[in-house]
């Protein structure tokens, strides 16, 4: 396992560098996240973050719940992007990102996240479904997370 993050990492840092774009509503099976995660680890080691890579598809309704959960409350919205550095994965028939996500902990469900050191190191691999209380995402739930998982 540590072999194949550290061949993740040396990868990751020899691709071009991607300027990330604010919170998506899309995963894009045309990105390339080996591409995306070397920008989102240079973004992190400059502003001193870690990264949320959030793996899932357009074709997940849940994945679309929880875009929309983040993209309408301001606060939601702020807390993530002054913790994390935001890495969204496509997982789907189009492209199911095999070769980048072979070097990460195996998901039960989608969306799925997994927080990163800045240099790329997976420190924790989270199902969504923690932040869920009677089938809505908990915004208590999920600012708890931000919190736990915020670098140091």
């Amino acid at each position: 396992m540590m072999k194949t993050l550290t061949l993740l990492l040396v990868t990751l840092m020899t691709l071009n560098v991607y300027a990330l774009p604010e919170y998506s509503t899309q995963y894009d099976p045309k990105r390339d996240p080996f591409a995306d995660g070397r920008a989102a680890i240079e973004l992190a080691t400059r502003t001193n973050r870690r990264i949320l890579i959030e793996v899932g598809g357009d074709w997940c309704k849940w994945c679309h719940i929880l875009d929309k959960f983040i993209k309408n409350d301001e606060q939601i919205k702020n807390a993530l992007y002054d913790t994390f550095v935001v890495l969204k994965v496509n997982v789907s028939d189009d492209n199911a990102n095999e070769n980048f996500l072979s070097a990460f902990p195996k998901t039960l469900g989608y969306p799925h996240m997994y927080v990163t050191e800045s240099d790329g190191s997976v420190v924790h691999s989270q199902d969504t479904g923690a932040f869920l209380i009677n089938l809505k995402y908990s915004k208590k739930h999920f600012l708890d997370f931000l919190k736990r998982w915020k670098s140091n």
